[in-house]
């Protein structure tokens, strides 16, 4: 995902810099930035990008403009950066299309989220797997691959097991991992949680007592790490 085009549009060439810092840091190789919505369809004449951050307040062309004027030849997702949070302002903005919304000032770490999340959402990963210390995890065949062999996943350890791998590197919280499991109707479910979790580690894991895919986060939940993130 970290390569693919993202265009920021901001007309304060501070903020425009900072958040273009923020991607770079993070591994994002190709930031496209300008500093007006006329800059900005020029841009997207060029090469359509992937997808664009847009400021909602900004002189001669709003982001709501900006934003119209893209849908008109594109359906790339778009994120619209708002200083007031004004439920109107969001409001307006989804209805013209937008993907999602931050309010400014935001912190690196929640843009990044989101940019993340949006992306994902709109270029699924056709090689839906996932690298785990010890293992490779199928999503779509629902299967466990170790130097051991192949080890098919239940339907519930695949739904917990997907909602941890869509939240990776995060506490995926009781509640939310036995509502993937079962449903909105999940009250009294947590100890088959624990049972669940461990068949899962005895399958990912390469000393299921002592984990370093699946890690529990005590009074909270889960977190899976996947290979290659910290901690």
């Amino acid at each position: 995902m970290k390569d693919k085009p993202i265009l920021i549009v901001d007309d304060e060439p501070d903020l425009l810099a900072m958040v273009r810092s923020i991607f770079e840091r993070a591994g994002f190789t190709q930031i496209i930035t300008a500093s007006s919505g006329e800059a900005a369809l020029d841009e997207c004449s060029k090469k359509e990008p992937a997808m664009a951050i847009l400021d909602v307040m900004m002189p001669d062309m709003d982001g709501f403009e900006l934003l119209r004027e893209i849908r008109q030849t594109s359906e790339i997702p778009v994120l619209m950066l708002t200083a007031k949070g004004e439920a109107e302002d969001r409001c307006r903005g989804l209805e013209l299309g937008a993907d999602d919304y931050l309010v400014k000032p935001f912190l690196p770490k929640e843009l990044l989220l989101r940019v993340n999340a949006i992306l994902k959402r709109a270029y699924p990963d056709s090689n839906r797997t996932v690298i785990l210390a010890a293992s490779t995890v199928d999503l779509d065949r629902a299967e466990v691959r170790r130097d051991e062999g192949i080890f098919p996943l239940t339907g519930k350890e695949y739904a917990i097991f997907l909602k941890l791998a869509e939240n990776a590197g995060r506490v995926v919280t009781i509640g939310a991992l036995c509502q993937a499991a079962c449903g909105e109707i999940w009250m009294g479910y947590e100890n088959t949680l624990m049972s669940h979790i461990r068949h899962l580690r005895e399958k990912i894991e390469d000393t299921p007592s002592a984990p370093v895919s699946l890690l529990t986060a005590k009074g909270l939940g889960y977190k899976l790490m996947v290979k290659g993130e910290p901690h």
